[in-house]
């Protein structure tokens, strides 16, 4: 397959899959942060959301492209919304690019294991990493579009900054519960 067919008949799963990823494992680090849990537990909780968000928004994409081919099955008219996608290689491209990119907030974390001394900056390091990978998902999707790459770069990062400022906050005035 070309490759620019590639890029764009998988963009939507690598940009889904690789800005939730990166979002949602930030907003976790964010919350847990916020609630001034231990390293550990942010490590516990960022894999446990990687792993599991990841499944589940694999499942959630294989299950709508599979729909979306039954639906066309019943209805032909329908045909022009579905593309020649299958469901299960959309699933798994939405589920890599999470992975992949969804770990990048821990990796800090994780060196932090090996290397005491990234420790006390964690966090700020968390920060830097995904803010950075949003900027490049965005920057990748813009490109791929043809729209500006760094209007694009800055619209994904915008929004993954308002989920982790919410997940930080969330954490913070739960952080009395633990």
């Amino acid at each position: 397959m070309p490759r620019e067919v590639f890029e764009k008949k998988y963009l939507p799963e690598f940009v889904y899959g690789g800005i939730d990823g990166a979002i949602t494992t930030f907003a976790v680090v964010a919350g847990a942060v916020g609630a001034t849990l231990s390293p550990a537990i942010i490590l516990i909780l960022g894999f446990a959301n990687l792993f599991a968000d990841g499944f589940s928004m694999a499942i959630s994409n294989y299950l709508s492209i599979k729909s979306q081919a039954e639906l066309h099955v019943r209805h032909p008219e329908y045909k022009k919304y579905i593309g020649a996608k299958h469901p299960i290689k959309t699933g798994l491209a939405t589920f890599i690019s999470f992975l992949i990119i969804g770990i990048i907030p821990l990796i800090s974390f994780v060196l932090s294991i090996f290397i005491p001394s990234l420790a006390s900056n964690n966090f700020l390091y968390s920060f830097i990493l995904t803010g950075l990978a949003l900027s490049i998902v965005g920057a990748v999707k813009g490109i791929i579009v043809k729209k500006h790459w760094i209007r694009s770069s800055l619209e994904t990062l915008t929004m993954g900054g308002i989920a982790a400022v919410i997940a930080y906050l969330v954490g913070y005035l739960l952080r009395g519960l633990v």
